[in-house]
């Protein structure tokens, strides 16, 4: 495994449409997912299925396009794993923060608000989100590379079948983490609703936490979960 730069691809018309492709899940996601919260008053189980159903919906949509990360850590994850290069990587980082702002701008152009950001719940410090942002997003990312990266996984596992576990995945990590930090595990899911609310407080944790927990699900993918002849094929 080594790190790719591909720094060519930061002109390629097609690694922008690629991104564009990536802009407009990452928009719907948002528009999807803080909607679903402030329509429902901030109700954990509403909140969750409708970011954990939206995510199953957008990732079939895309696996085939763009291999539907819809967010920067996933992005991250397979750049640190070999998986794409950094020029393709940037392009898609730049495309999810921005569907994230337009998202969160057409909500807000519709409601006239955006109450759906992230913040910490109460009692809880920063170094806590933290960790249960490293720990969730641990789990989405290894359930996304256990079933749409593994060559086993890929064996069997249908892009529309890896869309429900990952949608899945999505919807337990709100039900668990939405009282401790409104459930991120997505920094352009935090980033697009903070910007246009004007509210960055503790926002480190939601970039911090996401990028740690999907490296830390990167060690353990390629340490764990692959064996020898299978780290030695990539």
């Amino acid at each position: 495994m080594s790190m790719k730069w591909g720094l060519a691809d930061l002109t390629s018309v097609n690694s922008w449409r690629l991104a564009a492709v990536e802009m407009l899940a990452t928009a719907l996601f948002v528009f999807l997912g803080t909607g679903a919260a402030m329509a429902s008053g901030g109700d954990i189980t509403a909140t969750a299925l409708g970011h954990g159903l939206a995510i199953i919906a957008l990732v079939a949509a895309t696996a085939k396009i763009t291999g539907a990360h819809i967010n920067p850590a996933v992005t991250i994850t397979m750049w640190a794993l070999g998986k794409d290069n950094l020029g393709k990587s940037l392009t898609y980082i730049i495309g999810q923060l921005v569907g994230a702002v337009v998202g969160a701008y057409l909500l807000y152009s519709i409601v006239g608000e955006v109450s759906g950001e992230h913040a910490l719940g109460k009692d809880i410090t920063a170094i806590d989100g933290f960790l249960t942002e490293v720990i969730v997003t641990f789990a989405l990312i290894l359930t996304v590379l256990a079933v749409a990266v593994h060559p086993q996984g890929k064996s069997w596992v249908t892009p529309s079948t890896a869309a429900v576990a990952i949608g899945l995945v999505v919807l337990v990590d709100h039900l668990v983490a939405i009282p401790l930090t409104g459930a991120s595990m997505n920094p352009a899911r935090t980033f697009g609703p903070a910007l246009v609310a004007g509210d960055f407080a503790n926002h480190w944790v939601y970039w911090a936490g996401p990028i740690v927990g999907g490296l830390v699900a990167a060690g353990a993918y390629r340490y764990l979960m692959l064996s020898k002849d299978e780290r030695a094929a990539e």
